[in-house]
């Protein structure tokens, strides 16, 4: 009966000690398979993490390149601006100057108006208005300022002030019949309007 104890404690020992072999090998082969799992799960975390941070560079890059073109649009609007400021400035910068003038050459035309009937005493007289009114006007003229309004011309709003309606003979409809006073531009801009009387 010693003898069969032994056997069967043996048998015992052994089993007990193939099943700890088994659980060991179980566990190495557990632990080799989960170590490749992680390798591969930090791996696609790391490539992801790559990925977003390259995809934030290109953001990056896209935003400041937009906003170097706008500085570069904003630089080239102000310049462009400041140019035409400065054109302005150039362009009708007598536009006062010329505005106190036209009093002048008003005060001229009606001296020569008046004049036009004079007797021979006064013509030296009317021959120096003249010459000075054609001066004045032709120094007006070098430096952008031109006169507008003649009888006949077609009305136009933007460069007629009608004081009144009065038909003519031989002139159509809604045209200057009358100009009481010249109007004058200076380098296309309107600095005076003309005062006229119009056909209906």
């Amino acid at each position: 009966m010693t003898n069969k104890t032994e056997s069967t404690q043996e048998n015992n020992q052994v089993e007990q000690e193939t099943d700890i072999q088994e659980e060991l090998q179980t566990e190495q082969t557990i632990e080799i398979q989960d170590e490749p799992n992680l390798e591969i799960d930090e791996l696609t975390i790391a490539q992801t993490r790559i990925a977003e941070l390259e995809t934030y560079i290109a953001e990056a890059d896209s935003r400041e390149r937009d906003i170097l073109l706008r500085a570069k649009a904003e630089n080239e609007n102000i310049r462009r601006r400041a140019e035409q400021d400065v054109e302005k400035a150039h362009k009708f910068a007598l536009e006062k100057f010329s505005k106190e003038l036209l009093n002048v050459v008003d005060n001229l035309e009606r001296a020569l108006t008046t004049l036009e009937g004079a007797d021979e005493s006064v013509k030296g007289l009317a021959e120096g208005v003249q010459l000075t009114h054609k001066e004045l006007t032709s120094v007006l003229n070098r430096h952008g300022v031109q006169g507008f309004g003649e009888v006949g011309e077609a009305f136009n709003p933007e460069m007629h002030q009608a004081i009144s309606q009065q038909p003519a003979e031989g002139i159509e409809s809604n045209c200057v019949s009358v100009v009481l006073q010249k109007g004058y531009k200076l380098n296309d801009r309107v600095i005076r309007d003309a005062m006229v009387m119009v056909t209906p």
